[in-house]
């Protein structure tokens, strides 16, 4: 048996060590990591993923950690990737979600993994989709995904999970910015968190004004609005239930395939996208690094469009 088998049966046998291991190695962009996803592939796409979006400071943490409560009430296992920010110094996670988390860390039947967001914008990491389907191998029949919060770029969400819910709150102009930001097209499950503040019944209605306008349905469902009170666990219970709702409506019909297929193209481009990059970095350190054509371009010694195409590859202009 090969290493990279044996780490993959420890993955499938659940093993949290050997799971974290590999999640590490997908992050860091390691080859061995690679191989191992590879095949671990073919036990993916049971797993019901469920993504939870919205603007910072909406209460998306808290609400992640009362549907994980819930869900583990009910005897699901559950996996939670978290989307930090980057820390400026050293490039990782900062781990803000996985601290606030901290009631769930020694429940076997819980797996929580933070990943930077390394620059990456979207409200995702560039290894999210991979983390995903390590857990889905795993078992996990649950698996939030909670992006990092960066307003107009959340749309990524709704290319990576079965059902995307967004997180709001009142009192801040938000079902007006969710129309601006696309979040209003992405949203498979409204919630309307802080749902004691005054300002929550005003923006329930404002939100079903706007789903009216739009068509207001989902995979020929009607777009639900939960309200809930996070901090005190006030709504989890119907969030949770409108979440398995979702999923049971698309798997009655095409839409469960519908959106394995869009993750799946999304997988693809991705790799793609990387193997692209990493590509021309390696062009670009041919030809002395970005700084040395920086400082041609800067001297008049060479042209944007001569070194693109040398740094592509490609045949010089005639």
């Amino acid at each position: 048996m090969t290493d990279t088998q044996a780490r993959v049966d420890a993955v499938l046998r659940g093993e949290v060590r050997a799971a974290s291991r590999l999640m590490r190695d997908l992050d860091d962009g390691r080859p061995e990591g690679d191989a191992a996803l590879a095949l671990l592939y073919p036990h993916t796409g049971r797993a019901h993923i469920v993504g939870i979006t919205g603007n910072p400071g909406a209460g998306k943490s808290t609400l992640t950690d009362r549907l994980v409560t819930e869900w583990r009430r009910q005897g699901h296992n559950v996996g939670v990737v978290a989307i930090d920010p980057s820390s400026p110094f050293t490039g990782g996670a900062i781990l803000g979600d996985r601290v606030r988390m901290q009631g769930h860390s020694g429940d076997s039947g819980v797996f929580i993994r933070s990943l930077a967001t390394r620059g990456v914008m979207g409200g995702l990491s560039r290894s999210t989709r991979d983390v995903v389907n390590v857990l889905d191998a795993m078992g996990y029949a649950r698996i939030l995904i909670e992006t990092v919060g960066v307003g107009q770029d959340e749309v990524d969400i709704a290319n990576t999970a079965h059902t995307s819910v967004v997180v709001m709150v009142p009192g801040l102009g938000d079902s007006v910015q969710a129309l601006k930001a696309g979040l209003l097209e992405i949203a498979d499950i409204f919630v309307v968190n802080k749902a004691d503040r005054p300002e929550a019944a005003r923006m329930v209605r404002e939100l079903e004004m706007l789903l009216d306008l739009e068509g207001g349905t989902r995979d020929g469902r009607a777009v639900p609005i939960i309200q809930t009170v996070a901090t005190e666990g006030r709504g989890a219970d119907a969030l949770a239930a409108a979440i398995d709702a979702h999923r049971a409506a698309l798997q009655a019909g095409d839409g469960w395939r519908l959106r394995l297929q869009r993750r799946r193209r999304g997988e693809l481009v991705d790799r793609i996208d990387q193997g692209i990059r990493a590509a021309v970095q390696a062009r670009l350190q041919a030809h002395g690094g970005l700084e040395s054509v920086i400082t041609s371009l800067t001297d008049g010694t060479l042209d944007p469009v001569r070194a693109a195409r040398a740094i592509l590859g490609e045949p010089p202009q005639p």
